[in-house]
Formats: C-alpha cells, structure tokens, sequence
C-alpha cells in the first residue's frame, strides 16, 4: 500500500500458529505492503516455541489468541483487522 510508512528494523513481534487464519490474512497483508519477517517484525509460531504460550497467555488473560502482536512501543493487539494493523504501524511510523 503506498503511503504505509516502512519501518527501519523490526518493530513488533507476532506470535502465530500454522494453522490460523488471521494468522496468515495478517501475514499476508504484511507482505502485500512490503513487510518483511525478520526485518520488519520476527514472527514466532508457538507450535514450534511452546515456551512461549505463557507471553500469549499473559497478554490475553489467559487465552492462547493468535495473531498476538507485540510492538516496541510496549503495546499489543490481538487479532487485528487489516485497518487496525495499518493505523497501527502508521502511528509508530509517526513516533519513529
């Protein structure tokens, strides 16, 4: 999307699963706007990294919701919509 600030290292960390559909919408939608794992934001399917379902559940009161994003500002949303990642990312963007 053009007009989507790009960030200069990563900014937020996303704790997924594979099998989750927001998931890969949001991962999708990352990628559609240049977005990049690992220089962007790095992604972390606790499938694979079980020991962090207690950050999740921490997070999210005790529910292992996913996508839980996790940004340097110290803010999180979880399961967001397509406009609330992008209003979000923008407003970091403006912060620098």
């Amino acid at each position: 999307m053009s007009g989507t600030p790009q960030p200069s290292g990563p900014i937020f960390t996303m704790y997924t699963t594979s099998w989750c559909g927001d998931c890969i919408r949001v991962k999708q939608w990352l990628q559609a706007h240049d977005y990049q794992a690992d220089r962007d934001y790095l992604e972390i399917n606790i499938e694979h990294h079980p020991d962090s379902i207690a950050k999740v559940e921490e997070i999210n009161h005790g529910q292992r919701s996913v996508p839980t994003l996790v940004f340097s500002d110290g803010s999180t949303i979880t399961e967001p919509s397509n406009q609330q990642l992008a209003e979000k990312l923008e407003r970091l963007a403006a912060t620098g």
